[in-house]
């Protein structure tokens, strides 16, 4: 029966495919890919449905909870498998998408590891995607080199490199540009395969493997699929069951109520957990959108020092320590400012405040956006935790509740808040569907999950008419006035001359489209991606 099915199999490229990169999709790597999507995609078809039904129940008023069903997982005392030699130090971490140039200089940065992102600061065009994996496929054999033509310079590897983890897309988005028996295919299962079929046996010969950051996961029911995912394709590859090791991202509200159980589901893959801040804030904002007790003040009011960011920090830590794994912090955005000093030095403080926070806290690591700040991330876990981590720093007696995890930021909703999710929102989409994930603005790292903050929590204010900080309330007309403001902000920015030459309206006609619907978008990437 099993060999009837393969022989039905049709796998074909989607019609604008013009290049098929036929050293990374060999017949031997599309078998693969075909193996796993008809094993593992109906599955995952199923898991998004299942999103769909928590999210009636959180617009009902039924909020998450500590599930009496796993009660046994949380309280039994329990570790993972070891870490690996070459993950045990992972104090500084440096993130970015997959472009050639990107790749060798974060290798080269003087971070412990690099998180090469398929995901939210890659715009995932067929030609990112594609050529982020052969990129990868070279740093891995180290023959990776770039030439700027621009700049007249010439880049290479440095002897000593971070340790490579790959994030790859998240699992609510497809890949269009391959369908199996005329179904989109899963990004996830397209980051996964290619990366480790080409990879796995140059890593092992490195006496490395293929490590993974898995990306919003929403429950431990998802985390189990990654885990058959992972063990399937070692079973496939003929390697020992328990190679590939994840790290997975808590950058969900619901996964905050389950860290235990997503461990216990990955124990043989897993070596850490992550505070996907960005993405924690969006998520909040979702699940309870339709709920005013919930309404958050503006993006830059809530930092990790809130009550409810604090809380999930602490219990992160608690639990991966009590596992054996690591807990490691969150992204400092901030890039360094070089034409003001003053301004520039008031960013590094920030940097400086945020990591001693985490280290003293008992983050193992913590992640930058930029090379610049990678020494000054190290210097103060260097000067905190003068070992490789911080696995004895238990955290017992903290006691997070749920209504900890839960509680809404104090906080004042602005204009100038209004205003800047506004532009930020228009700006980043407009470089995402030029095929830029990873966008400076305003002297910070911009990528989808600050995004989705700025357009979510335009479309709440919008869906309750919040009252601004001036007694304002934000209507249509308000939104509206504001909106033509910021636009005409970016038209004298860019040049009336250049404006053809940029997707400024498209980017505007779909922030407004998505800031405007009745029915909420669950992510912005899906619906922005039938346009690159």
């Amino acid at each position: 029966m099993e060999e009837a099915i393969m022989t039905r199999t049709t796998l074909q490229f989607a019609k604008e495919v013009t290049n098929y990169y036929p050293e990374l999709l060999t017949d031997q790597a599309l078998e693969f890919l075909i193996e796993l999507h008809q094993k593992f995609n109906r599955s995952r078809l199923q898991l998004l449905e299942e999103r769909t039904k928590r999210q009636i129940q959180f617009d009902l008023g039924v909020f998450p909870e500590f599930s009496e069903e796993t009660q046994q997982t949380r309280t039994a005392d329990w570790k993972v498998k070891g870490i690996p030699e070459d993950l045990l130090d992972r104090r500084v971490e440096i993130t970015g998408p997959v472009d050639r140039k990107m790749v060798i200089n974060a290798l080269n940065s003087g971070a412990k590891t690099f998180m090469a992102d398929f995901e939210d600061s890659n715009a995932p065009s067929w030609y990112n995607c594609m050529q982020g994996q052969q990129n990868l496929i070279d740093a891995n054999e180290r023959t990776i080199t770039y030439h700027d033509s621009k700049k007249g310079k010439d880049y290479k590897l440095n002897d000593e490199v971070a340790v490579l983890l790959v994030r790859p897309r998240g699992l609510h988005l497809n890949e269009r540009h391959i369908l199996i028996n005329g179904e989109e295919t899963s990004g996830s299962l397209v980051d996964f395969a290619l990366y480790v079929f080409h990879n796995t046996g140059t890593l092992r010969r490195r006496k490395s493997a293929p490590y993974f950051y898995l990306p919003k996961l929403e429950h431990y029911l998802e985390a189990r699929w990654w885990n058959e995912v992972m063990t399937f394709a070692e079973e496939y590859l003929g390697i020992p069951v328990g190679t590939f090791k994840a790290t997975v991202l808590i950058e969900t509200i619901t996964a905050s109520f389950q860290l235990d159980e997503i461990i216990y589901e990955l124990k043989n893959h897993i070596v850490g957990l992550n505070c996907g801040r960005w993405d924690y804030i969006f998520s909040y904002i979702k699940k309870f959108k339709n709920h005013p007790e919930f309404i958050m003040p503006d993006r830059d009011q809530v930092t990790m020092t809130v009550p409810f960011m604090d809380a999930y920090s602490k219990l992160v830590i608690q639990r991966c320590h009590k596992r054996g794994i690591h807990a490691m912090g969150g992204m400092a955005a901030q890039i360094p400012i070089n034409n003001d000093p003053i301004a520039n030095e008031k960013a590094l403080q920030k940097v400086r405040l945020d990591k001693e926070r985490e280290v003293k806290n008992g983050h193992d690591g913590t992640w930058v956006a930029h090379p610049g700040l990678v020494k000054i991330a190290k210097d103060i876990f260097d000067q905190y935790m003068p070992g490789p981590n911080q696995l004895d720093k238990l955290r017992a007696d903290d006691v997070i509740t749920a209504d900890d995890l839960i509680a809404v930021p104090e906080g004042t909703i602005t204009e100038k808040g209004i205003r800047k999710n506004i532009s930020v929102g228009i700006m980043y989409l407009e470089s995402w569907l030029r095929g830029n994930g990873c966008v400076a603005i305003n002297n910070l790292m911009e990528d989808a999950a600050t995004a989705e903050i700025s357009r979510t929590q335009i479309w709440q204010w919008l869906k309750f008419n919040v009252r601004l900080d001036d007694g304002r309330k934000l209507t249509d007309e308000l939104y509206q006035s504001i909106l033509n403001e910021e636009i005409t902000k970016i038209r004298h920015l860019v040049g009336e001359g250049n404006m053809h030459n940029t997707k400024f309206e498209e980017a505007t006609a779909l922030f407004d489209k998505l800031v405007r619907t009745k029915k909420f978008e669950e992510f912005l990437t899906t619906k922005a991606y039938r346009e690159i």
